[in-house]
């Protein structure tokens, strides 16, 4: 109820609201996770599903198999010791390039997935384009996008606010004929970190984008010195983490 309210009046909930907040049944670090995998009424004072929520393991720098293994089971995936040694390993070589799983849980089940020998199949990218131009007074951002679906080739154009917004409307606008869910996934918030500022404007940046179908709020990341790269890097992983959960079934 409290989501459907905050989608009619157009709010975003603070994620850190008492039961109805993403983050009031949130868990991290290895040793928890474990402990809470065994003993769940000894770390939450009462069921999240009770009032609509649930658990959330939050993966970072702390993550070991049994995090993994327990946000694969939270997300219905199955995953072998192996596999998620492998995908603990995957976390820390990303996580020493910048990446942050954390705020990112949509990134971090494309990683689960594809240690499971899972590929994207909704599209692929031949190409994209983005300028800003200074026109009548005003700042205009134009994104174009090449993608294949299936055997078919798309190119679309977009305005935007701003180069993000451009490229987000523009990839929408290319797969909304193939994937007419893609109407509920909203991106509700973006952030820009710079890892390393030393470096002047040639530093890396991390990108943080964070969609939600209405129902369910996913976070995603994407890193590269190249501010629009890492941009679309993380819108991708949003709309694909939300073609998951809208059409699956």
């Amino acid at each position: 109820m409290s989501h459907h309210v905050a989608d009619v009046v157009n709010l975003t909930l603070d994620p850190h609201l008492p039961y109805v907040g993403a983050s009031a049944f949130t868990h991290k670090a290895g040793l928890h996770t474990s402990a809470l995998a065994r003993r769940a009424d000894a770390y939450e004072h009462m069921a999240p599903e009770a009032v609509g929520n649930a658990t959330r393991v939050v993966v970072s720098e702390l993550a070991g198999r049994s995090t993994v293994l327990a946000k694969a089971r939270a997300q219905g995936l199955e995953l072998s010791s192996d596999a998620a040694q492998a995908v603990v390993d995957r976390i820390k070589e990303l996580e020493h390039r910048g990446y942050q799983f954390e705020a990112a849980d949509g990134s971090f089940e494309l990683l689960l997935r594809e240690a499971q020998g899972w590929k994207q199949d909704f599209f692929s990218l031949e190409s994209y384009r983005v300028f800003v131009e200074h026109r009548d007074g005003e700042v205009i951002a134009e994104a174009t996008v090449k993608v294949h679906v299936g055997d078919e080739r798309i190119v679309t154009t977009s305005e935007g606010d701003g180069p993000v917004s451009a490229l987000d409307r523009a990839l929408r606008k290319a797969l909304a004929g193939h994937y007419p869910a893609i109407d509920r996934i909203r991106l509700t918030d973006y952030r820009v970190r710079d890892l390393d500022s030393s470096d002047g404007t040639s530093a890396r940046v991390r990108v943080l984008i964070e969609n939600s179908d209405g129902d369910d709020v996913w976070g995603s990341v994407g890193v590269h010195e190249n501010i629009i790269d890492a941009s679309w890097k993380a819108v991708v992983d949003g709309i694909v983490v939300g073609l998951l959960r809208t059409t699956s079934g």
